[in-house]
């Protein structure tokens, strides 16, 4: 099967990038002729047929809506089996949600977002007419799926949820052994400390400030907090410094080298206000570490409160808090045994698996490329 995907450029440092370079290596293996059409800046991967979509450099309204036409005149150049978007574009058959709905992400901060007015308009336009005239939407967890359904009226039948998957071999709970002692040591966090670890990009979505206040209410300098990621990082540390934390947090940025920051800690928090699911709650559970994510994520799907980590209200940094200090005291052996065995199941095999079922009930569909 000659099969387009058309995806942003990414190059393996966030979760959404490696769960994508994933999935393409997946099919691949099990004998998909896969062609990815993205623009350039991405890294080549074996077996892939990369199709480079040009894009002058634009502000972000105009670049939404350049990647969309573009996107639309390269899909008609060749013929294909099947064309799967992850991207707001208007020419695919299968349309795979990974962002959640826009809309839903703007009423979860009040439906009044800072700034940006025009760029989330055009978002929301390209997102109606995607969920409007896709044959089959693909969500990546049973409450992205509801949301779709809910706000957009999409009928159950054109609405199917394939997990993403993971590498079960880079995130182990092996690692711990391999890398614990360095990355700590690196950091400045002391053997003994009781490490958080956040990682995303977009510090307000994800959480971070009532992270913050949760750590403040711990008492004791053995509880120190690692963050990963990329965004404005200077009213955090404002709030860090006013809540007496500054010497508490290690700021990494970006890091290629996610696997050795999950040995390094002992609890994953992503106190999300909005998350479609978070590859990280998948890494994190199978390099043996439990997660405290809130209910406003589609990760919660996968925890099992007490088990292998907790969920918690995404406001609610007291509760935050007090789920941190029971998963403090439970048996680090028997909360890494559960992590690791909840997140076994969500293989790339698993994800080609539940894309094939759609590609064999769609084939020959015609959606809108006239």
């Amino acid at each position: 099967m000659k099969l387009l995907i058309i995806a942003r450029p990414f190059v393996f440092h966030g979760g959404v990038e490696r769960a994508t370079a994933g999935l393409l290596q997946a099919l691949v293996e099990h004998g998909y002729d896969v062609h990815l059409l993205s623009p350039r800046g991405r890294q080549a991967m074996p077996g892939v047929t990369h199709h480079p979509l040009p894009l002058p450099p634009l502000p972000s309204a105009a670049r939404v809506l350049a990647l969309a036409a573009a996107a639309r005149l390269a899909v008609a150049r060749s013929t294909w089996d099947v064309v799967q978007s992850h991207e707001r574009t208007l020419r695919q058959d299968v349309y795979r949600a990974g962002e959640g709905c826009h809309r839903a992400y703007l009423a979860s901060l009040g439906d009044h977002p800072r700034g940006r007015a025009v760029y989330h308009r055009i978002v929301l336009a390209l997102e109606r007419r995607v969920f409007a005239v896709t044959p089959a939407i693909v969500a990546i967890a049973r409450r992205g799926a509801d949301e779709i359904a809910s706000l957009y009226g999409v009928a159950p039948t054109r609405i199917s949820v394939v997990y993403n998957g993971v590498d079960l071999d880079r995130f182990h709970p092996r690692n711990r052994a391999l890398h614990r002692a360095a990355a700590r040591a690196e950091a400045g966090i002391p053997a003994e400390a009781f490490a958080l670890l956040f990682i995303g990009n977009g510090f307000e979505r994800k959480g971070l400030a009532t992270l913050l206040e949760a750590l403040a209410r711990v008492p004791g300098p053995t509880r120190r907090l690692i963050v990963i990621g990329k965004g404005d990082r200077r009213p955090f540390e404002a709030q860090a410094a006013r809540l007496g934390l500054a010497d508490r947090l290690v700021w990494l940025g970006l890091r290629p080298d996610v696997e050795r920051w999950y040995a390094a800690a002992d609890v994953v928090a992503l106190p999300s206000r909005y998350e479609p699911f978070g590859n990280v709650h998948l890494e994190a559970l199978a390099s043996g570490v439990p997660v405290v994510t809130s209910a406003a994520a589609g990760g919660a799907e996968v925890i099992q409160q007490g088990l292998n980590g907790a969920i918690v209200d995404p406001h609610d940094s007291a509760a935050l808090a007090a789920a941190l200090e029971r998963l403090r005291g439970q048996p680090q052996a028997r909360l890494a045994e559960a992590a690791r065995r909840s997140a076994e199941p969500f293989t790339f095999a698993a994800q080609v698996a539940g894309f094939a079922r759609i590609y064999r009930s769609i084939r020959g569909a015609t959606c809108d490329f006239s």
